[in-house]
């Protein structure tokens, strides 16, 4: 009795493993079928265009990485030229200027701006003193005054509308002054183009040169300047 219930059950089992190995078989079969017929739309010509423009892409991919790490390059090379202009158009702007300032001290040139005026008068007459020298204005009176003006930093000055140069010279000569040879009779106008403040508080600087005037009898005068004009040199 036993033996028959297992005979039985062996052929249920043989019997389910035979249908499950058809339907696998049908499915492996039908899939396999779909794929041959998804293959079979496409020919061998379309598939061919479609390897050869996805190389030509790819290819042109590079391409392009190519060309842009040149694009890179040359950008490089741009703003590396670029800056190298600017500090040479730098350096050609500060020379330009320089050369200006030289034309402006050599008396080269028409000069116009801010300054300062001081004018430098004899003493009032004082029958008490013998030497009559001593209340009139001498070459290191005014010397005393341009030199402190040039170092405040004016660009350009004139005595008595004459302008000075790097060369020029200031020589007393009885009653009057000559500057580079000519002659200028006391009151002597100092005019100098630059800061008026700084030049002003240089002037005026306590212990400075208009306190040495003051005390050697020179009447001395200071004004600020709006506009100062001062004409070129004559000649060479």
């Amino acid at each position: 009795m036993i033996n028959l219930r297992v005979k039985a059950n062996h052929w249920i089992l043989f019997v389910v493993c035979l249908v499950l190995g058809f339907l696998i078989a049908f499915s492996y079969h039908t899939t396999q079928m779909a794929n041959h017929k998804n293959k079979s739309n496409i020919t061998d010509k379309q598939y061919e265009e479609t390897l050869t423009l996805r190389n030509e892409l790819i290819t042109q991919e590079e391409t392009n990485r190519e060309l842009q790490k040149e694009l890179n390059q040359k950008q490089s090379k741009v703003l590396k030229n670029e800056q190298e202009l600017a500090k040479e158009t730098q350096v050609f702007q500060n020379l330009a200027e320089d050369a200006e300032k030289y034309r402006m001290f050599l008396g080269k040139v028409k000069v116009k701006g801010k300054g300062v005026k001081i004018t430098l008068s004899d003493g009032a007459y004082d029958p008490s003193v013998v030497n009559v020298n001593n209340y009139l204005v001498h070459e290191q009176h005014v010397f005393s005054v341009v030199n402190e003006l040039y170092i405040s930093g004016a660009a350009a000055i004139a005595v008595n509308g004459q302008r000075l140069t790097n060369r020029s010279y200031i020589v007393c000569n009885g009653p009057v002054i000559t500057v580079d040879g000519v002659p200028h009779p006391a009151p002597f106008v100092i005019t100098a183009i630059g800061d008026p403040d700084v030049l002003s508080a240089a002037i005026n600087l306590t212990g400075g040169v208009k306190d040495q005037l003051v005390n050697d009898n020179i009447v001395f005068s200071i004004e600020k300047e709006d506009e100062i004009v001062l004409n070129p040199l004559l000649g060479n």
